[in-house]
């Protein structure tokens, strides 16, 4: 039986993004996975090419006690911020770059973030299709 163009048998269940059949679950994670990743590492990158100089540059010379008080806090609490930047829209771009200015080590980043981009790509896979695409 359908409905608005939407299958309602258990076996296309899988299958729906919004309401259209489009792909599975074993094809949006590893493609989620693979954009979220890539689009953190650009901007890691990108701050590290900023890196320090940032903080001499005329749009953020009102902002230089803010930033400086962010790095502190990335520093501190990179690890986290990567978990939780992944999962809050508004601050899901920015928390990379910060992280990349402040000089986060690479290692240390690559790691957590692999482990956050996974985490938030199984996630969504879930949430697009629903539990029952898992078992």
């Amino acid at each position: 039986m359908r409905e608005s163009g939407i299958s309602r048998s258990a076996s296309h269940r899988n299958h729906l993004i919004c309401g259209v059949e489009a792909a599975t679950v074993l094809q949006i994670v590893p493609l989620a996975f693979a954009g979220a990743l890539a689009g953190d590492h650009a901007g890691y990158f990108v701050g590290r090419w900023l890196g320090p100089g940032l903080h001499q540059t005329r749009p953020v010379a009102g902002y230089r006690e803010s930033l400086m008080r962010a790095e502190s806090m990335i520093r501190r609490r990179g690890g986290w911020a990567i978990f939780i930047g992944r999962f809050i829209p508004a601050i899901r771009s920015l928390i990379p770059a910060m992280l990349g200015i402040s000089g986060f080590p690479l290692l240390r980043y690559v790691l957590l973030d692999v482990m956050a981009c996974v985490l938030w790509a199984v996630a969504l896979g879930v949430i697009l299709s629903g539990t029952s695409a898992l078992f």
